[in-house]
């Protein structure tokens, strides 16, 4: 299936308020396609990961950022395109900001996901509906019914629970790395720096998935929809409503005009 024809699927059943994107890492910088904006080039400014998806989910803009691209320094740790130094290592970035200590900070960088050094040179992130290269990662931001939604069509098929990690941070390497690592989808909790550069609301969260999985979205998504779980989600509307006394009064009063009694109102 051709990713527009996915995109307008997608669209179709989960109504976001933003472009689905489409997320490629390529090996050389070489590869970018033609025509694609670079933020240092293009926009005078260098980005952190965050805010280069959220200019292409909002705008609709086709984007590649390189090493001379990306401005958040952990974030271009977890893309792979700076070394791991033991500075990292040791747990300084989170010390006094996310953690009490360095030490807990060591412990939360060992587990946070990245891409080897190196392996790629750039990140290309477009619409899913029109990206010139086949993507690695489908990333979507939606409300919580949404993501709901799409949690459900990733289980249509086989069932089960889907099992996703938070570390409060860093919503870059579980977006790429992490979804990549795990090879399936996964819920994604909006880090603070998503919330600063890339201006993701309070009521947003994203959703990831490795492109592989996008037939299997799609089937679910079509099989929520025949089964009746829907977005927006119907409102049940069908039951009797309760008003104040006095309306409840006014109602007497008509039920005895209508009956050829004289309402008590003129008397």
């Amino acid at each position: 299936m051709e990713p527009g024809e996915a995109c307008t699927i997608l669209e179709r059943y989960l109504r976001p308020a933003c472009f689905p994107l489409g997320l490629k890492l390529l090996e050389r910088e070489e590869d970018i396609p033609p025509r694609v904006r670079r933020p240092l080039q293009d926009l005078g400014i260098r980005v952190a990961t965050c805010q280069l998806w959220a200019i292409a989910r909002r705008y609709g803009w086709t984007l590649a950022a390189g090493r001379d691209d990306l401005a958040c320094p952990p974030g271009k740790i977890v893309l792979g395109v700076e070394p791991v130094v033991p500075y990292y290592l040791e747990g300084h970035l989170c010390a006094g900001m996310y953690t009490a200590t360095a030490e807990a900070g060591a412990r939360s960088e060992a587990v946070t996901p990245r891409l080897p050094y190196g392996k790629y040179r750039a990140l290309l992130a477009a619409p899913l509906s029109r990206i010139p290269a086949e993507p690695d990662v489908v990333l979507v931001y939606g409300n919580p019914a949404q993501v709901l939604l799409l949690t459900a069509a990733a289980l249509y098929r086989q069932g089960g629970r889907l099992e996703s990690s938070f570390g409060a941070r860093l919503d870059c390497a579980d977006i790429l790395p992490g979804t990549l690592q795990a090879g399936r989808p996964q819920v994604i909790l909006p880090c603070y720096g998503d919330r600063i550069f890339g201006q993701t609301q309070d009521d947003e969260l994203a959703f990831a998935f490795p492109a592989s999985w996008l037939p299997e979205i799609l089937e679910g998504l079509e099989g929520l929809h025949k089964g009746g779980v829907r977005y927006p989600v119907p409102a049940f509307l069908r039951y009797a409503a309760r008003f104040p006394d006095s309306y409840e009064r006014l109602e007497a009063i008509w039920a005895k005009d209508s009956a050829g009694e004289e309402p008590a109102g003129n008397t």
